[in-house]
């Protein structure tokens, strides 16, 4: 297995609409990968059609892209971001309907006064931007405004006339929740228990706005354009008006269609408002047409609907696949229930039609996730030509979708190539290659054990689990022993579990750092590190060298620069590199530059000043001072009474491994975050130091100054400006 670095990305200024569903991914790896291959131009398949920005990323780079989009939302996402309406049109539009008439009302006026509440500052009548609920209460226990008469802002309890408006609206629930669940289901379909279950997760104010704007589009003689952009605005507002909002830390990526004990209702014409700066201008036009319409060469999307299995056929006789990229699915009940749900809203019965299976599905757990991808991994396996390469994106990545991603693929004939792996915070990148089938082979612990054996040994420090167990999965992947051809996908990743379990708890080879007892939490390390260099010290040195060669650089030449040096799952963090950037380099605007008093030249004087200042401070103890490379020794007689081990660097392994409890070891001041940084990675570390004094640069200008300086008062001192007042970052690996 080759591993290869992990391309890097950027966040974008803006996630886009429904961004807490869709995969969170960063721009630019997609077309970072796609400029290192040699078929510019050629055609493209992403199979899963879970992130239209993916798509559109390829198209933009100049590729054809084809995708299987069978999700009616993601599909018309894709449909929009590939040709968005002009800003202009999207104000037109809201101003269209909110002229249309409610009775006597403007439809603006009538439904932003649903939401009016009073201020409790200057008491006038504000549009409230939220209301706060307690699961399972028929009444809002608080409100959240910004009062743009008297500048009152924050959250407040509820007054009475705000919980009558909120019971008045339920009143005429029924009516509304029953012409919106007819939209998706009819009364006689054996799937309405599904609807009415998915419906449930409105309250009857969000139903109610919901409702009345679509009986006002379905009415609205406007332009096609201003129709469309409309639409992208309800599906906003259709998600802004679940029960999923969480309050006051909700989940941010809901999984599971269930409401929260305190969630937050959102004020819904202002959600349409907002939505503008989402949708409009989202960036240059790209070709799309659906299948199997032609597309212009320069690059440009084609839209498959339908099943992979048709599509194999089809895809063989009209374009040769070059490779095949795309965000894997994990399951994800609330979306594709959701989906389902707003489809019928907005497009009727026919469009839900297809879709209707993730309406009938309560559960998905890993087991039909992995069946479902290799049922999907064989179709396309028998679509493509052997040794077609695969990009995919495993985001949100964890052991059990790993496993299931590998599994899946294993048994469907594809080759595990590479894993990149930064953080459980960041996109999994994997790297297949679609062949033939290869016959399955036993599982075997100590494969499993060895790897995690192996990684860490070549790690220096602690790793994390979804690390080891993904270096286990790698193990197993080369060997093809990740299921056999008579196993049930449940049985399979159970036993896969079991046995990375087994390989950490069975042996007394590695160490837990944890307070909780589940293998998935905390990090391991081996019982017995081996004394090597570890990934964070090797980090340091790699970020200073090219800090000396390039006065001048982005975060982003950096991590390129790195992620070439450490492939696969040795990928540093973010947090690691902004850490040794913090310690060495000044940030000016976005570039980052070596600080003057770390240049190299600059460092070795300083150092010289240290062992003079030291040589000094002994000389006031009556000790003599004797120079040994970078140790210099207080000698009383022919007898070392102190040892000092002074660096410029953090390199905090190298130091330990040389020398014993009596060291002193001295650092530059700016170098103490960064230690305090590395502690925190590392547990073992961390306790091995409490043997050693560390010292800063600084303390030793401060005990030449000191007008009485003893023997017995020089331990108290050299005590007296710790490293741990330093800490403040948070661990990230």
């Amino acid at each position: 297995m080759n591993p290869q670095p992990y391309i890097p990305g950027f966040k974008p200024a803006d996630e886009g609409p429904l961004a807490r569903f869709l995969p969170a991914l960063e721009d630019g790896v997609v077309s970072g990968w796609l400029s290192a291959q040699p078929f510019a131009g050629s055609w493209l398949l992403d199979p899963f059609g879970f992130s239209p920005k993916l798509t559109l990323e390829a198209a933009r780079s100049g590729y054809r892209v084809l995708v299987t989009a069978n999700n009616p939302v993601t599909r018309f996402l894709l449909e929009v971001a590939a040709n968005p309406p002009q800003r202009a049109d999207f104000v037109a539009a809201l101003a269209d309907l909110g002229s249309t008439k409610k009775g006597d009302e403007r439809l603006e006026q009538h439904l932003q006064a649903l939401y009016f509440t009073q201020c409790e500052k200057c008491e006038k009548q504000i549009p409230a931007q939220a209301f706060l609920w307690r699961k399972n209460e028929e009444v809002p226990y608080a409100k959240i405004y910004t009062c743009k008469h008297c500048g009152d802002s924050g959250e407040h309890i509820t007054s009475d006339e705000d919980k009558d408006i909120a019971l008045q609206i339920q009143a005429t629930d029924t009516l509304h929740r029953t012409r919106l669940f007819e939209r998706v289901v009819s009364l006689k379909d054996e799937d309405r228990i599904y609807a009415e279950e998915a419906i449930k997760h409105y309250l009857p104010r969000p139903l109610y706005v919901i409702g009345t704007i679509l009986n006002k589009l379905d009415g609205m003689n406007i332009t096609p354009v201003r129709k469309r952009a409309l639409t992208a605005l309800l599906l906003l507002v259709f998600d802004a008006g679940n029960t999923l909002w969480g309050h006051p830390a909700g989940r941010p990526r809901p999984k599971q269609l269930s409401t929260p004990s305190q969630f937050r209702e959102n004020n819904l014409w202002e959600m349409l408002e907002r939505g503008i700066g989402l949708f409009a201008e989202s960036g240059s036009p790209v070709p799309l047409e659906a299948w199997p319409n032609k597309i212009p060469e320069t690059g440009g999307i084609v839209i498959y609907e339908g099943r992979l299995k048709d599509l194999a056929n089809e895809v063989k006789k009209e374009i040769p696949i070059a490779a095949m990229i795309g965000s894997i699915p994990r399951p994800n009940q609330a979306f594709w229930t959701l989906s389902a749900l707003w489809a019928g809203w907005l497009w009727g019965r026919d469009a839900v039609e297809p879709y209707k299976t993730a309406l009938r599905r309560r559960r998905y757990d890993w087991a039909w996730n992995a069946t479902a991808l290799s049922s999907m991994f064989t179709h396309l396996n028998d679509l493509l030509a052997d040794g077609v390469p695969v990009f995919g994106l495993i985001p949100e990545p964890e052991a059990h979708y790993m496993t299931s991603v590998l599994t899946a693929a294993q048994t469907a004939g594809f080759d595990l190539e590479s894993v990149a792996l930064r953080t459980e915070h960041d996109p999994a990148q994997i790297l297949l290659k679609s062949g033939k089938k290869k016959k399955p082979a036993a599982l075997d612990v100590e494969t499993i054990r060895t790897a995690m054996q192996t990684h860490l040994t070549e790690r220096g420090e602690p790793a994390t689990y979804l690390h080891l167990h993904t270096a286990g999965l790698m193990a197993l992947a080369e060997k093809n022993a990740l299921k056999l051809n008579n196993e049930e996908f449940d049985f399979a990743l159970r036993k896969t579990h079991n046995a990375m379990e087994q390989a950490l708890k069975g042996a007394h080879t590695f160490t837990h750092h944890s307070t909780g007892e589940g293998v998935e939490t905390g990090t391991w390390n081996l019982a017995k590190p081996a004394h090597a260099e570890s990934l964070s010290d090797k980090v340091e040195v790699a970020i200073v060298n090219f800090l000396q060669k390039n006065r001048s650089t982005i975060f982003l030449e950096v991590e390129n620069e790195l992620n070439a040096q450490f492939t696969g799952l040795m990928t540093p963090s973010k947090g690691l590199i902004y850490a040794v950037l913090n310690s060495y380099a000044e940030k000016d605007g976005g570039a980052w530059t070596l600080r003057n008093e770390d240049a190299a030249s600059a460092r070795r004087e300083e150092m010289k000043s240290i062992f003079t200042q030291l040589e000094e401070i002994g000389k006031r103890l009556e000790y003599a001072a004797k120079l040994d490379g970078k140790l210099m020794y207080w000698m009383e007689g022919n007898k070392p009474i102190r040892k000092f081990h002074i660096m410029a660097s953090a390199l905090i392994h190298r130091a330990l491994e040389h020398d014993n409890e009596q060291t002193i070891i001295v650092i530059p001041g700016g170098r103490a975050a960064l230690i305090a940084y590395k502690l925190e990675r590392d547990p073992q570390l961390k306790q091995r130091i409490k043997k050693y004094k560390l010292v800063k640069y600084r303390l030793l200008r401060t005990l030449l100054e000191l007008p009485i300086l003893t023997r017995e008062t020089i331990n108290e001192q050299l005590a007296s400006d710790p490293v741990e007042k330093e800490t403040g970052q948070m661990m990230m690996f």
